[in-house]
């Protein structure tokens, strides 16, 4: 058989256009998978038949993360939102997959495992997503000074003035030995400061909280170290949300 260049040319070329053909449909899949993929992963990431959403979601933050600086710092928040807070919402969900919880609201966990040993872990987890939700609620920037009429009145109801309010939460929050929260409740009409210790929340006794301020150490200790009264009268004095605080004390 003769060698013919002609022949292997045109070879050459039917192969490399196959190749060619091949190329630009594997771009234009990979262009539509991946816009796909972007889709997938802007709806959650999950296939709504291979796998269920997670039934609680981080709740997002009511400000940027520096909005709270030079008394909280940008670095403190992302540490206390983004690990702590989001830690507590993966831990729960991972705790209360295909239990009886799982379709139940936050609160309801909350309520029906206080106390109950068997069930810390669950308690802990919940309580603590939502006392950090309502902590960042808690605060706003350039909070702090005189509350709205309405609550001025009751806390002059209760403590002698707002002063007298400032001086009880600051004094419930230093002496909680140890982790824990520093809240200020309503107690049938009446507003007192109170403390728990750990993921404790006053949900669980019947009282109604108004606000809070959370005395675990990774809420200061990277902006005040040891000193937990700097940062708390920092937070009472300069970012305490009032308006907040009169929405649950109503």
């Amino acid at each position: 058989m003769l060698y013919s260049p002609n022949k292997f040319k045109e070879a050459d070329m039917k192969k490399t256009d196959a190749t060619n053909s091949s190329i630009g449909l594997s771009r234009r899949s990979f262009l539509i998978s991946s816009s796909a993929g972007v889709a997938w992963l802007a709806m959650g990431g999950h296939s709504g038949t291979a796998q269920a959403a997670t039934p609680f979601v981080l709740p997002p933050l009511p400000y940027a993360e520096n909005a709270l600086e030079p008394v909280i710092s940008a670095r403190t928040i992302s540490f206390h939102y983004g690990k702590h807070h989001k830690g507590y919402v993966d831990n729960l969900n991972k705790l209360i997959a295909g239990t009886e919880y799982a379709d139940l609201p936050l609160e309801k966990i909350i309520m029906v495992t206080a106390g109950q040993t068997e069930k810390a872990l669950i308690f802990n987890n919940a309580a603590q997503v939502w006392n950090h939700t309502f902590y960042w609620k808690s605060m706003m920037p350039k909070g702090g000074g005189e509350p709205p009429n309405a609550l001025k009145r009751k806390m002059e109801a209760s403590f002698g003035s707002v002063e007298a309010c400032k001086k009880e939460l600051l004094s419930a929050a230093v002496s909680q030995f140890g982790s824990g929260w520093a809240w200020l409740v309503l107690d049938g009409d009446k507003l007192k400061a109170v403390k728990t210790s750990n993921a404790d929340v006053p949900l669980t006794t019947g009282i109604k909280p108004v606000l809070t301020v959370d005395v675990w150490e990774h809420a200061y200790y990277l902006d005040c170290q040891n000193r937990r009264v700097d940062y708390v009268n920092a937070v009472l004095d300069k970012l305490v949300n009032w308006e907040f605080a009169l929405q649950n004390a109503t």
